[in-house]
């Protein structure tokens, strides 16, 4: 009944860094900060990522894309995003569900939901209905509540044959 079936999780954070564009999901959203990070430094893509490549049984993102690479400097996460899909495909696997959280003080993230969902959805090439975004506060703890960056988390669910 659940032969095939993986499960992964993946979790990012970068802090606030002035003079760079704020990049999730693939999506730029208007804010006075961007995050640093070697590439784009987009924390939810990096976790989705994770989430896939950990339900691969394949490590994290750095293990395949090390931040000493200067390859990768300013890179586009959406390319980290297809090489695990590439991952993904060389298995004949297929996602059946992706759920995030972004957990930020700053800016409001409701905005943009449907953007970093259609996006996602188009990296992955599965329907938007199989993906998940949102986002929560942590009313004001640690560094994420101090508005000092933000951080993601993801969950994908997929299928092997």
């Amino acid at each position: 009944m659940f032969d095939g079936l993986r499960i992964g999780s993946g979790f990012d954070v970068h802090p606030f860094k002035e003079g760079r564009p704020l990049i999730l999901g693939g999506v730029h959203i208007p804010h006075s900060k961007g995050l640093e990070g070697h590439s784009d430094a987009d924390a939810l893509i990096h976790a989705v990522v994770d989430s896939i490549l950990g339900a691969l049984g394949l490590g994290d993102i750095g293990q395949h894309f090390s931040p000493s690479n200067p390859r990768w400097k300013d890179a586009a996460s959406s390319k980290f995003l297809e090489y695990a899909c590439e991952k993904l495909e060389e298995r004949n696997g297929k996602i059946l569900s992706i759920d995030t959280t972004i957990l930020a003080e700053e800016p409001k993230m409701a905005p943009h939901y449907e953007s970093m969902r259609k996006n996602l959805a188009n990296i992955l090439k599965i329907s938007i209905d199989r993906v998940s975004v949102k986002a929560t506060t942590t009313e004001k703890l640690g560094f994420v509540g101090r508005s000092e960056g933000i951080a993601a988390q993801a969950t994908c669910l997929l299928h092997l044959s």
